[in-house]
């Protein structure tokens, strides 16, 4: 069988109990869902970043990602341009010096 090639999408949100970032996370799901078909939620991962002051800071994160219909590399603009207002939005709604936005390649078995 064929590998189909398409581009998934995927936001790694801190996941803390203030309702702006439970808003969010329904938000994404809500917007991946309707305009993708569908998503996947990862909650209670561990990870630990640098912050602006230099200082290592411990967070715990949900993953939240979906695939799209498009070929990585024929659609790269549409792509760019839907992860930066993705990031953009998540920035505006969370008080936070950085949200993580990935974009990369994915194969699908049909």
């Amino acid at each position: 069988m064929p590998l189909y090639e398409k581009a998934r999408v995927e936001a790694y949100l801190p996941d803390l109990p203030k309702s702006a970032y439970q808003d969010l996370l329904a938000s994404l799901d809500q917007e991946f869902t309707y305009t993708f078909g569908g998503c996947t939620i990862v909650r209670g991962l561990d990870g630990s970043y640098l912050s602006r002051a230099g200082e290592k800071l411990q967070d715990r994160i949900t993953l939240i990602y979906t695939d799209t219909p498009y070929v990585f590399k024929d659609n790269f603009e549409i792509i760019s341009r839907y992860a930066d207002k993705l990031r953009d939005a998540a920035v505006r709604a969370l008080e936070e010096e950085a949200i993580l936005v990935v974009v990369l390649s994915v194969y699908h078995s049909i």
